[in-house]
């Protein structure tokens, strides 16, 4: 069957060679040589034939000659034509499902869930594993309490999701009784018990602005301090969880340890890597960014393959693998679906 490329023809011979390519350098990170393209064949053609067709699909972009050596790499292009026309993807199977499944237990919270999601994403490929924390605006509040602290603090427990709790401590400009606190959490837990939690702030403070005649200052004062309380916390609001990722190391040489570093430095800052994780949410299914396809220069090397997660039928967030552009791929997509499938039904029993 002819394969094109835009509107150029690739033929029948094309893609086998340049599919026996990819998976050769897949397997040893090395380019390939005409010679061992004709001799792994099935296609009983000479080297010098297997160099003219190396020269077509050269003029094409698909695969390059690297200065240092006279075989063959995939270009970015030529690993997304091989993605998207020449793999076969099986899912997985039942054994592996069942095994992913008993680690995503849903016993245990959100936060618990995605950072054992990216370690299994981790350690089943061998690459770096990343998974984005739920959404505020589809957790929802069941429950709260205030209790003070000395210096002006408190710690406020919340309760999410049936039976997921979550602990923080605020800073006030003055001290606050247990009394006072008392009657903020029954106010709350009275109107917005069942209310995503990334509503409460919003709904707290436009009905302050309504009930403002009829509400005493003290209790203004109060709620302002608990809406600030259940808002996003800035040290998690659209976080996210990266395990492994001193794997990628092991696919760098020296002169690639720059491009590592600053990899790892994005990581930490992590602002810009979840731009790019919040564009995959726009994508059903799995989706890959090859090399520079991300416009995001620090996976300039790398690729990224995602999948998003859903609770309750909504979009809850995106986890996904990076690694080395060599990556194989048939074995990558169907371990980042089947993960995604599991985060999801774990976090439904919530």
């Amino acid at each position: 069957m002819s394969m094109t490329l835009r509107d150029e023809p690739l033929n029948e011979r094309a893609s086998l060679l340049l599919k026996l390519l990819i998976e050769r350098y897949i397997d040893s990170g090395q380019p390939v040589a005409s010679k061992t393209l004709a001799a792994e064949s099935d296609l009983s053609i000479s080297s010098a034939t297997v160099r003219n067709v190396m020269s077509e699909l050269e003029g094409l972009g698909l695969v390059i000659s690297p200065h240092t050596s006279a075989g063959k790499v995939p270009t970015p292009r030529g690993l997304r034509f091989f993605v998207d026309y020449l793999i076969s993807v099986q899912p997985l199977d039942e054994a592996a499902m069942e095994s992913l499944r008993e680690q995503l237990t849903p016993e245990l919270g959100s936060k618990e869930l995605a950072a054992t999601a990216s370690t299994l994403l981790s350690g089943i490929t061998r690459m770096a594993g990343v998974v984005t924390l739920p959404r505020r605006e589809i957790v929802t509040l069941r429950h709260v309490e205030f209790l003070p602290l000395a210096g002006q603090r408190i710690l406020v427990i919340l309760v999410l999701n049936d039976h997921e709790v979550e602990n923080r401590v605020i800073r006030t400009e003055r001290q606050y009784g247990e009394a006072e606190l008392n009657q903020a959490a029954n106010y709350i837990n009275q109107h917005f018990v069942g209310t995503a939690l990334g509503q409460v702030r919003e709904q707290l403070l436009s009905g302050m602005k309504r009930d403002k005649a009829r509400m005493d200052a003290l209790m203004g004062e109060m709620l302002k301090v608990a809406a600030s309380a259940i808002g996003p916390d800035g040290s998690q609001e659209g976080d996210y969880v990266v395990a492994g990722e001193g794997n990628l190391l092991n696919f760098v040489t020296g002169e690639d340890m720059d491009t590592v570093r600053k990899l790892f430095d994005a990581f930490g800052q992590k602002r810009d890597v979840l731009h790019l994780l919040d564009r995959c949410l726009d994508a059903e299914g799995v989706h890959l960014f090859i090399g520079e396809e991300s416009g995001y220069k620090p996976l300039g090397d790398y690729s990224l393959v995602t999948a998003p997660y859903e609770l309750d039928g909504r979009l809850a967030g995106v986890l996904g693998v990076i690694g080395p552009t060599r990556m194989a791929y048939h074995r990558v997509i169907p371990i980042v679906d089947a993960t995604a499938r599991l985060l999801g039904a774990a976090l439904r029993v919530h």
